[in-house]
């Protein structure tokens, strides 16, 4: 295949090493991300999606092999925004439960950008009749939204509960919390 100037190629290419720097740029946060973490659940989810991802990365330079291209510098600012997000949360002077719900927030973020980018290269590789590379891109868009559903999960478990549960409780003497989860008009006294 030949490359013209402003083809559907060359647009897949673009997005191709954007997610290939995104993916890159990932390992190191979710290692990152794995120490901040206080949920042993939420830890191991980091530290087990860091393989995935250096997966996830071998996966796309094989899909530019597909294509006669090799991997170059480029890079991916959607991603780096992202993570910059969660460099500043991990920053805040949050409860550790608080904290890991952000975390996941951020991580979910990141996801779902990377679920939206693979989607549409497949959809791409399949357009422009590369089964193989729409294969490599599919089974990772899987992966990618099977670490959302376990984020997902861990959200929906203890932890958005047990944060959401410390906002009821007020700290000793502190009853701002508790007048903050009243409605405007209403009573705190049982």
């Amino acid at each position: 295949m030949m490359a013209h100037s402003g083809t559907l190629r060359d647009a897949f290419l673009n997005e191709v090493r954007d997610i290939h720097d995104a993916e890159r740029q990932l390992i190191r946060a979710l290692d990152r991300l794995a120490k901040a973490a206080s949920s042993p659940d939420l830890r191991e989810a980091f530290e087990a999606h860091v393989d995935k991802t250096r997966a996830h990365v071998d996966r796309l330079e094989r899909v530019l092999e597909v294509f006669n291209e090799k991997p170059r510098r480029t890079h991916c600012a959607g991603m780096a925004g992202i993570i910059e997000q969660g460099h500043s949360i991990m920053q805040a002077d949050f409860d550790e439960i608080t904290m890991d719900a952000c975390l996941i927030a951020k991580c979910r973020r990141a996801e779902h950008y990377e679920m939206a980018t693979y989607d549409v290269l497949v959809a791409w590789a399949l357009a422009m009749g590369c089964a193989e590379a729409a294969r490599l891109l599919q089974q990772t868009l899987d992966e990618e939204t099977a670490m959302d559903d376990i984020l997902s999960a861990i959200a929906g478990g203890a932890v958005d509960h047990s944060a959401a549960q410390a906002v009821l409780r007020p700290r000793e003497g502190d009853t701002s919390a508790m007048a903050a989860t009243t409605a405007p008009g209403k009573s705190t006294r049982r």
